[in-house]
């Protein structure tokens, strides 16, 4: 499974040196992984902290001291939890290696190997929501089948379930149908033992057929037996089921009182749209159910088109809507004409169209779409006495083993059919998981384009949120915030382009933008008579080399701004890793009055550690303390220790994504300096929060 940007991992670390243990968490953090660490020191804290909190991985040093290794593994066990436990070793062979298996641990992991140890624990998380998902699966599996088994019951149809030709479950109305009084009397009898002689042999094999593998087909007649000896015409539909993790056959038995010639024009009415003659939506839907499990099952290929007619709502007026009909008709028609005869074609919408295509790769469902799409395009559809020139747009899907469900199927296709028709339409557009990757790159390279030509063109823009003083302060601050302005004066936000910029060696060239505009921004608020502090987020990227430093210079010199207020931010984590290359640059800009603060504060395992080490201003506090803040009184013991650390240290305190009152007022009474978030005021393009 995928794991989400926004999942986080609630991890264990049992080590000695917290310093070693802060290294790796940092070094995770690198790799990407948003980890929440928590660091026992006792084996009673570790009980405790097993009883009351849900972790995902547990990390174990062989040589701890303060919790052994032997009671790690005993308190796991005991706790009854699934939760893996990574042992880490400085070194392995194969007599620590094959101990490690001995004591139960998942895997090992070396301390000094940080690209190791983050593969082995994404292997090892994936497994443990893998764990998870299945057993919630199977929970709500069991809860439906017992749902199903009640209303399977309680039907009016008659229904069975039978394995290898042998009845396994039979409904009261089945019961009744035949003549018998409970299933006992038929639980282990061959459905052969239902069916008049004269149509054993041909059932026999229609049975054979199905052992084998292929569809039942949509409706069988044939002439039943009941208990007395007496026959009856029925009609028997077959679906592929599974009955206490069984597979089997769900029988419905449909007992016919009248013509048979005339039962068939019936079902064949039910099964088709009556303006069209083309199958409707629940007809083929069923069809599409199948094909979807074929390609899961037999790594099959076929492929789904849904088609639209262009500007449908202007043909209407156009037309009369009491033309309406006739039009989807002219269409139905035309689309009949150009696919394939063993297409599956339906009316799936009011004005859309479906076509299934079996057994049809990438390359034939490509060809198929653009003929549908010429079909229309390239000749006159008479409607209403009409002629008409018009379009269609389509969106495909290949539906393969990568995309083996009806709903990610369908969402794709959707998905590919608006992408169509928000660009003009008369096109076909179609999703093919097997071509992931190259779509990827090619969006990457698109990407990189668009940031170059971003950077070039001045078309970043900057949002500016106020950070709200609680206790009295009058000045104003604001943080800002970067947007990628689109060709069509839409915003991006940064998550969806910084890591691809940070791949590409993009990053120095933002931050250099980022911080020249909040810099000309100080300036012209200076001359309109206002001091604002400004809050901006720069990457570790910048640490690497004085460049910034001397950009930073240049840009105060020009706009004639005050560097005091100007305040750089970086992740705690990320200084702890360039710890040395953030002194220094601390040190530089400090001489030019320019601050720097430290965010996502106190995620960390000794988060104040640092402090003695590097002079953070302002200490924005992690996000994750203020889910749940009101109702979660670890969280508000938490910040109550940062705040008062904090004042300790002169350092002044943010309370960052503040989500209700309740909130605030627990920022306040704790402590805290600023409080920052939507429910307070959101982050726009100009600076007009009233802070008086």
């Amino acid at each position: 499974m995928q794991l989400g940007k926004d999942m986080v991992l609630r991890l264990l670390i049992v080590d000695d040196s917290v310093e070693a243990a802060e290294a790796i968490v940092s070094g995770l953090r690198n790799h990407g992984i948003a980890v929440r660490p928590t660091r026992p020191e006792s084996a009673d804290e570790l009980a405790a902290l097993l009883a009351g909190q849900a972790f995902e991985l547990l990390l174990a040093a062989r040589d701890a001291r303060s919790v052994a290794v032997e009671q790690v593994m005993q308190a796991v066990a005991a706790s009854g939890k699934d939760l893996p436990v990574l042992l880490l070793l400085d070194g392995v062979d194969d007599t620590r290696l094959l101990e490690a298996l001995a004591l139960g641990a998942r895997a090992v992991v070396l301390r000094d190997r940080i690209d190791q140890i983050h593969s082995t624990i994404k292997s090892e998380w994936e497994d443990l929501e893998a764990r998870r998902a299945l057993r919630k699966l199977e929970a709500q599996v069991r809860e439906t089948e017992r749902r199903c088994d009640s209303l399977i019951e309680s039907s009016r149809d008659p229904i069975a379930y039978v394995h290898e030709g042998m009845h396994i479950r039979a409904n009261t109305a089945y019961l009744e149908t035949f003549g018998y009084d409970s299933f006992e009397d038929v639980e282990g009898m061959s459905l052969l033992d239902m069916i008049a002689p004269q149509h054993v042999d041909g059932f026999k094999q229609l049975l054979k057929q199905m052992s084998k593998g292929e569809p039942p087909p949509p409706r069988y007649e044939v002439e039943a037996r009941a208990l007395d000896g007496s026959h009856f015409p029925a009609v028997m539909e077959f679906t592929p089921a599974s009955y206490e993790g069984e597979s089997c056959l769900q029988v419905v038995l449909r007992r016919q009182e009248f013509d048979p010639e005339l039962a068939r024009e019936v079902e064949e009415l039910r099964q088709r749209d009556q303006v069209t003659g083309l199958l409707n939506r629940a007809t083929f839907l069923r069809a599409l159910e199948d094909a979807v499990a074929d390609a899961g099952q037999n790594a099959s290929h076929h492929g789904l088109l849904l088609i639209e007619p262009d500007h449908y709502a202007q043909l209407v007026r156009e037309l009369g809507l009491d033309a309406a009909d006739g039009l989807i008709a002219a269409f139905a028609q035309r689309l009949r004409n150009a696919i394939g005869p063993d297409d599956v074609v339906a009316r799936f919408g009011e004005h859309q169209f479906a076509v299934l295509s079996r057994d049809s790769d990438h390359r034939a469902t490509s060809e198929r779409a653009e003929a549908v799409r010429t079909a229309f395009a390239d000749h006159v559809l008479e409607a209403a006495s009409r002629s008409l020139n018009a379009t269609v747009s389509i969106g495909g899907v290949q539906i393969g083993e990568k995309i083996a469900s009806v709903n990610a199927v369908l969402g794709k296709a959707a998905q590919c059919l608006q992408s169509t028709i928000a660009v003009g339409g008369n096109r076909s557009e179609l999703f093919d998981p097997g071509a992931v990757d190259r779509a990827e790159q090619e969006r990457v390279e698109a990407w990189v384009t668009r940031i170059r030509d971003a950077l070039d063109a001045d078309r970043f823009v900057m949002h500016y949120q106020p950070l709200i003083s609680l206790h009295g302060d009058p000045g104003e601050m604001y943080e800002a915030y970067l947007r990628l302005q689109g060709e069509r004066g839409e915003l991006v936000q940064p998550m969806t382009f910084l890591q691809i910029a940070e791949e590409h060696g993009l990053l120095w060239e933002i931050d250099r933008w980022v911080v020249g505009r909040a810099i000309a921004v100080i300036g012209e608020r200076l001359k309109a008579g206002k001091r604002t502090t400004l809050l901006v987020k720069i990457t570790q990227i910048s640490l690497q080399d004085d460049s910034l430093l001397k950009h930073i210079a240049e840009q105060l010199a020009k706009h004639g701004a005050d560097g005091s207020l100007l305040v750089l931010q970086l992740p705690e984590s990320k200084v702890f890793t360039h710890l040395r290359q953030a002194q220094e640059f601390q040190v530089g800009v400090a001489t030019h009055g320019v601050r720097v603060g430290l965010e996502q504060f106190g995620a960390g395992l000794n988060s104040f550690q640092l402090l003695s080490h590097f002079d953070a201003a302002l200490l924005k506090i992690d996000r994750g303390f203020m889910e749940d803040l009101a109702s979660n009184p670890e969280h508000q013991a938490r910040m109550r220790e940062i705040a008062q650390k904090a004042r300790e240290l002169g350092k002044q305190t943010i309370g960052d994504h503040i989500q209700d009152a309740a909130s605030m007022s627990l920022l306040f009474s704790a402590g805290i300096d600023y409080a920052q978030g939507h429910f307070l005021a959101g982050a726009g393009p100009e600076m007009d929060y009233e802070f008086q």
